[in-house]
């Protein structure tokens, strides 16, 4: 994992305050300071009749909602450095920006600005399919914090590529929190299935073949975090639906950026876009290309 700063984006939502509550968490694990940002469109705004009125309001609006997220963040983590500004763009801009020198971006799983179900996700994943790193994304289940913070670390494996980059998250993240593995391999008649479908290949050889490509992308990890329990879950039928299952006991889903088949850093995977609309739990969407 990489060692810049934690960085959250934050509205005026309790989304927002939960998401910098986790990264103040995850700021004092990774034993790095903790960035709260506010992206502040108005900024960008030309003068008008009544802008200066309207631009003190907003200054002092975003004030308030920088304290409030930093307030929260500190009793999470009393000790964790903060540093909080208000930064002009629209959130996407701001957010990438942001992510070039962070180690990790974490943002709240609704629309900025306190639109909560208008465009649900949308800054969530466009962050997440465009940041230069890693993406958490923190569910709204309420204030406080109320998503399991015991259970297992869960690691959602697709292609060797992806699944490589996704484990080694996983599997520090496990080892910092001392709690499990469940590493979660679900294969459909879509993608790659469509082959063993060519190759007339019986199910039963389909399975053998999955198992053993997990089996085999597991064990080298396993043995770099041997104090790590590790559970495999392979099955037939949907990825998203599966991990969903395993991420309702979860503290953590661990998923990679682009879907089976994908180009890197094109577009989000179709399963870690449902699960970052879905998850009942925080959900880390990794990236694999060089920052």
């Amino acid at each position: 994992m990489d060692g810049g700063p934690v960085v959250v984006g934050v509205d005026g939502s309790a989304v927002a305050r939960n998401a910098a509550r986790w990264a103040a968490r995850e700021a004092v694990r990774r034993r790095v300071g903790l960035r709260i940002v506010y992206a502040d469109a108005a900024a960008q705004s030309g003068p008008a009749e009544g802008y200066r009125l309207r631009e003190h309001r907003l200054r002092d609006e975003v004030a308030r909602w920088l304290a409030a997220s930093t307030d929260a963040a500190r009793e999470q983590e009393p000790e964790v450095p903060i540093d909080a500004a208000a930064v002009p763009g629209t959130a996407e801009k701001v957010l990438i920006a942001e992510s070039e020198q962070a180690g990790l971006l974490v943002v709240g799983d609704r629309g900025f600005g306190g639109f909560t179900g208008l465009l649900a996700g949308a800054v969530a994943v466009k962050a997440a399919a465009h940041a230069r790193c890693s993406v958490a994304v923190v569910p709204d289940t309420g204030e406080p914090l109320t998503f399991p913070v015991t259970g297992p670390v869960v690691a959602g494996v697709d292609d060797a590529r992806s699944s490589e980059q996704v484990l080694a998250h996983a599997f520090a993240l496990a080892a910092s929190r001392a709690v499990p593995v469940h590493v979660v391999h679900a294969w459909e008649v879509v993608g790659i299935d469509l082959r063993w479908l060519r190759a007339r290949l019986p199910e039963e050889e389909v399975s053998e073949n999955e198992q053993r490509f997990v089996a085999e992308a597991v064990a080298g990890w396993g043995e770099r975090f041997p104090d790590v329990e590790v559970r495999r879950f392979v099955s037939h039928g949907s990825p998203t639906g599966e991990l969903l299952a395993h991420a309702a006991e979860a503290q953590l889903v661990v998923v990679g950026a682009r879907g089976r088949g994908g180009v890197a850093g094109a577009h989000l995977g179709s399963t870690s876009h449902k699960l970052i609309h879905h998850s009942p739990c925080p959900v880390l969407v990794v990236r694999d290309h060089p920052r």
